[in-house]
């Protein structure tokens, strides 16, 4: 019995070992594609320099630190930020409602933000007095905490399953494309290219300002996350198992909740609409290494951000001089991949 016991721990070990290890690679490989990302321009810079830039910025000539420091450097961190918010997102959406299509494209927290920038670029409709400049970003906000308000009241109805929730999320998707479809419709031309290239998503709008609200959401969310992090592994084992370790699994489910809309709204009203993100990064992080949420959240959030940073590489690489919307990206690379998961569901229970 001893050896059993012995064995089982060296085992346990050695899994916490590789998944620490595989972490901690994977966070590497993002400041590696995030140093690429600044360097990468019409600019040549290399990484070392862009590195020496950032590390140093009194070596570095006026002209490179312009470079880096106001024009690159938010870009790219902007990109890993909103990576990591939508992953974190995504990752504890397909927890909560057990399964493996939710994120807030799916559930519709996108197109209720899209729905409100249209609101304040067709109307000048300000949803948040005094927003002023950041009118379009206010009301895409308020929105996607709308939709996802609406999400949580449902929780509140007795009966409500997390299949229904996911019902509802799809519902709201449809109902606020058609809103959006409506008002475009009736845009002016100007409107109409205002609205279309805020939803295909672009980075071009980060400012250090949007950094630091991004930070202290991630600061906020990600550390509660984790101290819930047993409870939350228990619930993908069912609501009854979970119920029976103890865990009160409708409060959990609207604290979560809570969490993935301050995330979303944020990520979304900050970039515009990107799609697939918060879906992909969180099923390679489980593939990687399981259900463990004390792996799987931290790696969801790496795993996020590096598509998101090798997707504004990819942005600017394309066409020389030509900077591509990161939403049109994401889902050329996010739609195979859903749709080989929705063949997978199928052949499999989740």
């Amino acid at each position: 019995m001893t050896d059993v016991v012995l064995n089982t721990a060296e085992r346990f070990r050695k899994r916490t070992k590789k998944r620490l290890i595989l972490l901690a690679g994977s966070a590497s490989v993002l400041i590696i594609s995030l140093l690429v990302d600044i360097s990468w321009g019409p600019s040549d810079l290399s990484i070392f320099d862009a590195a020496m830039a950032i590390i140093n910025p009194s070596g570095a000539s006026p002209q490179i630190n312009v470079i880096i420091w106001d024009i690159r450097l938010p870009i790219a961190i902007m990109a890993v930020l909103v990576g990591a918010m939508l992953g974190v997102a995504g990752a504890e959406m397909q927890t909560i409602l057990n399964n493996p299509l939710a994120d807030p494209f799916t559930l519709g927290i996108s197109s209720a933000a899209a729905f409100g920038a249209a609101l304040a670029i067709v109307f000048r409709l300000n949803l948040v007095p005094g927003a002023g400049e950041i009118l379009v970003t206010t009301n895409a906000f308020v929105l996607a905490l709308l939709s996802s308000f609406i999400l949580y009241a449902f929780t509140k109805i007795r009966g409500v399953t997390s299949e229904t929730m996911v019902l509802v999320g799809i519902a709201m998707m449809f109902t606020f494309n058609a809103l959006l479809a409506l008002m475009q419709y009736g845009a002016s031309e100007t409107q109409l290219a205002q609205i279309v290239f805020w939803m295909m998503g672009s980075l071009a709008r980060a400012t250090w300002t949007k950094i630091a609200i991004s930070l202290v959401i991630l600061a906020i969310t990600v550390p509660y996350f984790m101290k819930r992090n047993w409870a939350l592994t228990a619930l993908r084992m069912g609501d009854d198992k979970a119920a029976s370790l103890g865990v009160n699994v409708k409060r959990l489910r609207v604290e979560m909740l809570i969490g993935i809309s301050l995330l979303a709204a944020t990520a979304v009203s900050f970039v515009g609409t990107v799609a697939f993100v918060g879906l992909v990064g969180p099923h390679i992080a489980r593939m990687i290494v399981g259900e463990d949420q004390r792996y799987f959240l931290p790696l969801s959030a790496v795993a996020s951000a590096m598509i998101m940073s090798v997707t504004s590489i990819v942005s600017k690489a394309i066409t020389p001089g030509v900077i591509y919307p990161i939403g049109i990206i994401t889902s050329l690379i996010g739609i195979p991949f859903f749709v080989s998961l929705i063949l997978a569901v199928r052949r499999r229970s989740w």
